[in-house]
């Protein structure tokens, strides 16, 4: 339930957070004028007024690599089944830790090739994070201490038909690979047809003495329905554009590939008779073996975010009922979609099983359930972001239409001889009419989107050095107790991750040239008597196989016998490698600095 004290908590989070990031300072200050509020040039200057298809976005991925060596890279992946390269940019400032030394975060989009601008608003997080490095203190520090991983077009095949065949807002959402659909042996044999030649799928009515559908004598580019008591329209919905090319007694219903990507992943996948598109088995196709394998020599991935299209939806899993997620990885997430759903007009937080639809073997569901990661889908784009209310009316697709006529979203229906349908007409909308933005509106879709998805990774976790207690036991004898922070919403090691035994553990070390472990282990306050849980086999190292939770914190304590100087290291894969020099020196905090729970005997 999301009281009232959970509003405010979101509140006082977007202000000294989140919103920084849309803003681009880290405080918000009444009638405070910062450089952020003005507009900053970048090294490559892209309008996001538009779209992009393959060779554009490929040659704006190189274009802002080469003007900012320091801080990008690029890569490909991998081929995809026609043979483009699956490009990934790595952004990282070397100079502030190594690639693997600091949390990361992995961004793809398109994975469905309809769904364009979700490459943009990959394309656009790159461009912004890297024209705003050194002047937007916010997302310089986030820069500086996390790493990331871009991938704009998960799928350039599907996108390189979307943008140059003709196509349907639905269409090409999957591959290229050639797949037998309809089960007849033959492949890729009936798909859509242009039949005017006009450059478009659009729609089909037929003939019918009792149809419903009549032209609007007023906008030749709609098909109304007649009213109840009126006389038939004499048209009947015939569906997309396009003949029974295999002569089935169907239309349209083997074109290219027909699988989906976004079910070929191994976490809870089904075989085809079960989730539709799956593919052969998981990873069957190239381009998610690419990502797989990118992933997999990148354990410091901590945050997982996939953009797709649309309906303006923060998707989570699980993907179907019998998927348990652990209580706490679900409280972790929900922060994280609570923060999303302020900082996103119009979008809904969701769980993909209950709120969209059943989802066996998703991209996200693999990254979370199978490499203990948090994830999320961002459907982008809603109606609501159009006519700026939830309930738009009977007449808000006139009313978006007539508002958007002069972006030609739809064609005026005309008459054409149907080969078996007989006299059709062939007209509305074209691909570009309900799924993608209208150019105009789409940059500040792109900008929110990317705010989150900082917030997202501001909040991967982030392990610090706390409090440090020395206690001298007589005759060099030292009882050390240190106290590891982890602040971010995300904590080091998921639950999940837990469960499954995913990845390394987390590990805190203590040699030093002069002084020898005796003893150690994680303990429950800064008491000389607390309770303990002393380790019995290489005591220099504590082995946290739980990591350090979010927004919390663990208490370690080493026995030492010895002089000099101890060397700490806590190694974490996703929260990051710290270490410091300890003097072997009594060094005993105030009370008023311990927290209550550190000091209580429990």
């Amino acid at each position: 339930m999301f009281t009232s004290r959970c509003a405010d908590r979101l509140i006082s989070l977007m202000q000294r957070g989140a919103a920084a990031l849309v803003l681009g300072t880290g405080v918000i200050a009444p009638l405070q004028i910062t450089s952020a509020q003005f507009q900053h040039p970048g090294k490559v200057e892209i309008a996001f007024n538009r779209f992009y298809d393959y060779k554009e976005t490929t040659d704006l991925l190189h274009r802002l690599v080469a003007a900012y060596p320091d801080l990008l890279s690029i890569q490909s992946l991998g081929k995809s089944v026609g043979g483009l390269d699956i490009w990934c940019v790595t952004l990282n400032n070397a100079n502030s830790g190594p690639e693997l030394g600091k949390a990361a975060m992995f961004i793809d989009g398109n994975i469905h090739g309809n769904e364009v601008q979700a490459s943009e608003t990959v394309l656009y997080s790159i461009w912004y994070l890297t024209k705003s490095y050194g002047r937007v203190e916010a997302l310089t520090k986030l820069v500086d201490e996390r790493v990331f991983y871009f991938v704009p077009m998960e799928n350039p095949d599907g996108r390189e038909v979307w943008f140059h065949k003709p196509a349907t807002p639905h269409y090409l959402r999957g591959g290229i690979l050639p797949t037998d659909n309809d089960n007849d042996g033959l492949y890729d044999e009936d798909g859509y047809d242009d039949l005017d030649g006009d450059g478009h799928i659009t729609q089909m009515y037929r003939r019918d003495p009792l149809g419903r559908f009549k032209p609007d004598p007023k906008d030749p580019r709609f098909m109304i329905r007649v009213a109840a008591d009126e006389e038939p329209g004499g048209w009947t919905p015939a569906g997309s554009e396009g003949i029974d090319n295999d002569g089935d007694g169907d239309i349209n219903e083997d074109g290219i590939g027909g699988y989906d990507p976004n079910r070929n992943w191994p976490s809870d996948w089904q075989p085809n008779h079960i989730q539709g598109g799956s593919g052969e088995y998981p990873f069957s196709l190239p381009e998610s073996r690419a990502v797989r394998d990118f992933l997999l020599t990148r354990p410091n991935i901590a945050a997982y975010q996939s953009y797709h299209n649309s309906g303006g939806m923060i998707l989570r899993g699980p993907g179907a009922d019998y998927v348990n997620y652990p209580a706490s990885d679900i409280r972790a997430l929900e922060q994280l979609q609570d923060a999303g759903a302020f900082m996103l007009p119009g979008y809904r937080k969701m769980v993909i099983w209950s709120d969209l639809y059943v989802v066996h073997g998703g991209e996200v569901n693999w990254a979370y359930e199978g490499l203990g990661i948090t994830a999320f889908t961002n459907e982008l784009w809603s109606d609501w972001k159009a006519y700026q209310t939830d309930h738009p009316g009977p007449d808000a697709d006139r009313r978006f239409t007539e508002l958007l006529q002069f972006d030609e979203t739809l064609v005026p229906y005309k008459p054409f001889d149907h080969p078996t349908l007989g006299e059709v007409l062939i007209g509305g909308s074209k691909k570009w009419s309900s799924r993608v933005p209208p150019p105009w509106m789409s940059e500040e879709d792109c900008h929110r989107n990317f705010a989150f998805t900082m917030f997202h990774a501001r909040e991967m976790p982030k392990v610090e050095w706390g409090l440090t207690q020395v206690r001298s036991l007589g005759a060099n004898v030292w009882e050390v107790t240190v106290e590891i922070k982890n602040d971010k919403i995300i904590p080091t090691i998921t639950a999940m991750a837990r469960q499954k035994r995913i990845g390394q553990r987390d590990r805190l070390s203590c040699t030093g040239a002069s002084a020898k472990v005796a003893a150690a282990g994680s303990v429950s306050s800064f008491l000389p008597d607390a309770r303990w849980s002393p380790v019995e086999h290489e005591r220099h190292r504590l082995w946290v196989d739980g990591g350090i939770g979010g927004k919390s914190s663990g208490l370690f304590r080493f026995i030492i016998e010895g002089t000099g100087e101890v060397h700490l290291v806590y190694e974490s894969e996703k929260g990051g490698t710290i270490s410091r020099m300890l003097s072997l020196v009594e060094q005993i905090p105030p009370p008023a600095e311990l927290p209550r729970k550190m000091t209580e005997k429990k």
